[in-house]
């Protein structure tokens, strides 16, 4: 993934600041997820923004209130990892009770209200009511801070890019 960060000379004028790949990093290789988080604010940004942040590269995680991150989240295919888990002796049911104290394996929920937009491949968006929705290319979901879970139950890795807003929750 290539990011260009565009900002300000001291006079004022429009430069491009960085122009970079960003490799993809597993966020949770056992799970079957790996990603970039491309940009992230917290609360109100100020602009021109500070030349220390043209280059920043910010971890994955969520946004605090107010806060905002942009990342691309690669789903494979939900058979595969759990071929690949069975071949590793590895849980990834009890690895995500352990990462989110959840129960029912994927299922989550933020306190963000997200923009995924499906880039390639397909997903089934599923709510914690047993709702689900098939996302294929083009597709976008405005996910307001419900109790959700991404499967991917085809044979082809699923690329979303994501732009996510910290919410406060009442």
């Amino acid at each position: 993934m290539r990011r260009i960060v565009t900002g300000h000379t001291q006079s004022g004028k429009s430069v491009i600041v960085d122009d970079a790949e960003l490799p993809l990093v597993p966020v949770a290789p056992d799970l079957g997820l790996e990603g970039t988080q491309i940009w992230a604010t917290e609360g109100t940004p100020t602009i021109p923004i500070e030349e220390s942040d043209h280059k920043k590269r910010p971890s994955f995680g969520f946004p605090g209130p107010g806060g905002t991150h942009v990342n691309i989240t690669c789903f494979h295919p939900d058979n595969e990892v759990q071929r690949q888990a069975s071949e590793k002796g590895v849980d990834p049911v009890g690895i995500w009770r352990e990462l989110t104290g959840e129960e029912e394996f994927g299922m989550h929920t933020t306190d963000t209200i997200d923009y995924g937009i499906v880039l390639s491949g397909e997903v089934w968006l599923e709510l914690d009511d047993g709702a689900e929705v098939h996302l294929k290319p083009g597709d976008c979901v405005v996910q307001n801070g419900t109790r959700h879970a991404w499967r991917n139950k085809g044979s082809e890795t699923c690329v979303m890019a994501f732009v996510m807003v910290g919410a406060k929750r009442k």
